[in-house]
């Protein structure tokens, strides 16, 4: 579930800070392992990400790693944006900083439930849309914009349930036996 926190007076019109809660079966190491893979979002989350390419690798602290991201969600736009991993505390999460048509931030925790069975997600993203768009439009499509990304993280739960399967196959049968994630929509204006 992926909601839209209330826009206050002193956010623009083209900020928006959504919260989405998931619970998965695994435990916060197999999803921080997953989420953390920056590079192998489109192989699993490909409705999404379109592509993942790592720019700069972290630092002696194991922070500073920046990738470039072309994302996109259900309506016709794309985004390209870079990310730079500013914290982390595995497996529990970490946090991103984000630039390009993207600017803000957004935050990864990993906290799992009394059975140890579930874990549960939540991602905090706190951004402002700097693609012209976006920026200019806010103001009008806001709802619209925001349903683009509740779209995008629904699509995001189903891909990690998938990846989870997949990764915990047992037999070449149970494996073939997982659907694809869902793909991108509009892929012919992505030629």
């Amino acid at each position: 579930m992926s909601k839209l926190v209330p826009q206050t007076s002193a956010m623009k019109s083209n900020s928006y800070h959504f919260i989405t809660h998931w619970t998965i079966a695994a435990s916060p190491a197999q999803v921080y392992e997953i989420l953390e893979q920056a590079e192998r979002l489109p192989e699993w989350w490909p409705a999404v990400y379109l592509a993942v390419v790592t720019t700069k690798e972290n630092d002696e602290t194991g922070t500073g790693r920046e990738i470039s991201l072309y994302t996109k969600g259900w309506l016709p736009y794309t985004l390209r944006w870079q990310s730079r991993l500013v914290a982390k505390n595995p497996p529990y999460g970490f946090s991103i900083e984000a630039f390009g048509d993207l600017m803000g931030s957004g935050t990864w925790t990993f906290e799992p439930d009394k059975s140890g069975r579930y874990c549960h997600i939540t991602y905090d993203w706190q951004v402002a849309a700097n693609k012209p768009i976006l920026r200019y439009f806010s103001f009008l499509l806001k709802p619209l914009f925001s349903a683009n990304h509740h779209w995008a993280m629904r699509t995001g739960e189903q891909s990690l349930r998938l990846e989870l399967r997949r990764r915990n196959a047992k037999t070449p049968e149970e494996l073939n036996q997982i659907p694809a994630p869902p793909q991108p929509t509009f892929s012919w204006l992505l030629k």
